[in-house]
């Protein structure tokens, strides 16, 4: 090794954001990725004005933003008959100094990877190369044990090993080889993308129905000149008594066979079953998490995004926790180098925190509300006010806002993560 650098498993978003980092305060660093081909899989992701303020940071423009998706102006929880719950403003309509993204994930995915590739080089993702393990050297670097696409393997050293994996980490399971398997609670999820005319604010993320069944649906595009935007949606269903089955599935399925759980959900202003029936695809998997873990680091080998804390999406907030993830570990890399005291003040400040939004979100999140109204109405209501009273819904989305990162007085005020010009 001739001079400083990063390796980092993995080129999701997490990753990606990370080396960009990297990079802009002036170290080297290389992404390890699994697939052959990075490609705009997914459907939509929210990122929350936290987030978007580090992109910006970062160089990228709202317009870049704009590209891959638009900035949301609601978010809103229904009742099964069709009245609010809670509704208010987001991003710059809500107070925040930053706007929050509603994207198409995989638009939004390549948006980095081309950024990275730009400043960066095209050496700066070695695809097609799946990091399997780690080993520690008697000079205080790691060495990534990395299996390529051809079947062969490469070692790898570096200062620092960032396990950006996912939540089917290998570093992880090295780090902690007793872990607690996949967490499923028994909730099902099915999505699709539908070309429809926007609802609301015409850029509302809406949550319909009850805590155990519900949609989730909002916008990932501007409108066309047709009115239309593509409409990413989300139907979900939990069951009580989930039974065994392998948490990991991930398969494309028929319309057929779940929407008899939404055929009545029709109002004046949303056709749910003819919203499901416009999809071209749909894609079914389970909603999982896995338990938090004592500490993100091991020496000179630190983990981050979903494989530090992949949590339920309940709370819109695993992809931007990611990218704040990779900011603050490159802050700390400002403070004290690449050392291992940069990694260990990340887990000090972070591993905490971060485990509780995971216990939090699996408990509902913000969609706790609807676990509020369905215990005490069965859903249903005329007067929202008198099953849960204004004051609580407030006090109740405050205290989730403030867990997750985004409270607005205090992101407001903070600092840059990463001042301008810094270097290492």
């Amino acid at each position: 090794m001739t001079e400083p650098r990063v390796l980092i498993a993995g080129g999701g978003i997490g990753g990606l954001a990370l080396a960009l980092t990297l990079d802009q305060i002036g170290v080297r660093s290389v992404v390890f990725e699994s697939a052959k081909e990075l490609r705009p899989l997914g459907v939509g992701i929210n990122i929350q004005p936290n987030a978007v303020r580090e992109l910006l940071d970062l160089g990228f423009t709202t317009d870049e933003l704009d590209r891959v998706g638009l900035p949301a102006l609601e978010w809103a929880l229904v009742g099964l008959n069709g009245n609010e719950i809670y509704s208010e403003p987001r991003g710059l309509e809500a107070g925040y100094a930053w706007p929050q993204y509603a994207a198409h994930r995989g638009e939004f995915h390549m948006m980095l990877y081309r950024k990275l590739l730009e400043r960066a080089g095209p050496d700066a993702v070695q695809t097609g190369a799946r990091v399997t393990g780690y080993e520690h050297n008697g000079d205080g670097t790691v060495t990534a044990i990395v299996e390529r696409s051809d079947g062969s393997t490469q070692r790898e050293t570096g200062t620092l090993l960032i396990g950006a994996d996912g939540i089917h980490s290998a570093v992880r399971a090295q780090m902690h080889p007793d872990q607690p398997p996949i967490h499923w609670g028994g909730a099902v999820m099915w999505r699709g993308t539908t070309r429809a005319k926007p609802i609301r604010t015409g850029s509302s993320f809406i949550g319909l129905g009850t805590h155990k069944h519900r949609m989730v649906i909002y916008p990932i595009s501007h409108v066309d000149e047709d009115g239309l935007a593509a409409i990413n949606w989300i139907a979900e269903v939990t069951y009580d008594k989930p039974g065994e089955r392998d948490s990991g599935w991930f398969k494309q399925v028929e319309i057929d066979e779940f929407i008899h759980h939404f055929e009545g959900w029709t109002y004046d202003w949303l056709d749910v079953p003819a919203l499901l029936r416009g999809a071209d695809t749909v894609y079914e998997n389970p909603m999982i998490d896995r338990d938090p873990i004592p500490t993100w680091q091991d020496g000179p080998v630190a983990l981050m995004g979903d494989a530090a804390h992949a949590m339920y999406p309940t709370g819109s907030n695993g992809a931007s926790q990611a990218i704040v993830d990779a900011r603050i570990l490159g802050a700390k890399v400002l403070q004290h180098g690449l050392t291992v005291q940069a990694l260990a003040a990340f887990d000090e400040q972070l591993c905490g925190p971060v485990s509780e939004l995971i216990l939090r979100n699996r408990g509902a999140g913000p969609f706790g509300l609807l676990n509020l109204v369905d215990d005490r109405c069965g859903g249903e209501f005329a007067d929202i006010d008198a099953v849960v009273p204004p004051a609580e819904r407030d006090e109740f989305m405050a205290a989730y806002k403030s867990a997750a990162g985004f409270a607005i007085e205090k992101l407001n005020s903070a600092p840059p993560t990463i001042p301008q010009g810094s270097k290492v």
